[in-house]
């Protein structure tokens, strides 16, 4: 795109607070821009901001034509209105795919979203290059989120027709819920939270979760783990996802596909 037009795809991201599971994901994100050469920018906010400071950054980056993609590093802190800051988030550069417009227009056989979600499309990317066979497959989805967990489970009915089940905090016996799943994507947050007896011989397991652990060897302090206890789950499962490694780098490689073509639609670049 540089060489024929001479313009980049551009990046903003927002991060409010000091999660460290959300500082390393951003920090990645802007070294994965650099490597691909896309202009990325940063607004950090801290954790006390007023929901205005937030609108206030988004509406910047809302309005900068050298950006077509914008991303709010969720989850944002509790004293925040996560609606209404992605309300604000211009449809054209909602590259994570969490606009309400997106989210429903994925949820309807049909129609398609400007942008699918990274993190979920990321799974269906691992899935469908590793020849998982998915249509008409048993598929439980552990967490309900609008990050991970309701887009994830819609893109495997709606668009890849498994049978879906979604396991949440409420459900109760979740491990035998688990135990028929052909396909486990799993992103509770809770660490070592699926265990061995949760798994079906042979199933293949995506590993979202990602929980940050102290270790003053690593060079940040911490360590992060994943939902499944990965020792026990390499005995029983076909296929699973590390943490880290796994499906972070996919997300990563998603976001920025969204946003080459989100730059690629306002420049008319084929």
């Amino acid at each position: 795109m540089k060489e024929c037009i001479g313009k980049v795809p551009g990046l903003a991201v927002i991060l409010v607070g000091q999660r460290r599971d959300s500082q390393t994901y951003v920090r990645n994100k802007i070294k994965a821009c650099e490597e691909a050469g896309i202009k990325s920018v940063m607004a950090e906010l801290p954790n006390n901001c007023a929901e205005e400071d937030v609108m206030t950054a988004l509406l910047k980056f809302n309005g900068d034509p050298s950006v077509h993609g914008i991303l709010v590093q969720l989850p944002l802190p509790e004293h925040l209105d996560e609606e209404k800051i992605l309300n604000v988030l211009s449809l054209e550069k909602d590259v994570d795919g969490f606009h309400p417009v997106n989210m429903g227009n994925l949820s309807m056989r049909g129609r398609e979203p400007l942008f699918v979600p990274c993190t979920p499309k990321g799974c269906l990317e691992l899935l469908i290059r590793s020849g998982v066979e998915i249509v008409g497959k048993k598929a439980v989805v552990v967490g309900r989120s609008n990050i991970v967990g309701l887009p994830i489970a819609l893109l495997l009915q709606q668009r890849h027709h498994a049978t879906v089940t979604i396991v949440h905090a409420c459900t109760k016996n979740p491990e035998q819920i688990t135990c028929e799943a052909d396909i486990l994507v799993t992103a509770a947050g809770v660490p070592n939270l699926i265990r061995s007896c949760w798994l079906k011989p042979g199933a293949v397991v995506i590993d979202v979760g990602t929980y940050p652990v102290e270790d003053p060897s690593s060079e940040y302090g911490y360590r992060l783990v994943g939902d499944v206890c990965h020792e026990e789950a390499l005995r029983i499962a076909s296929a699973i996802t590390p943490v880290p490694g796994g499906v972070g780098p996919m997300t990563i490689a998603m976001l920025l596909c969204n946003t080459l073509d989100s730059a690629k639609r306002v420049y008319g670049f084929a």
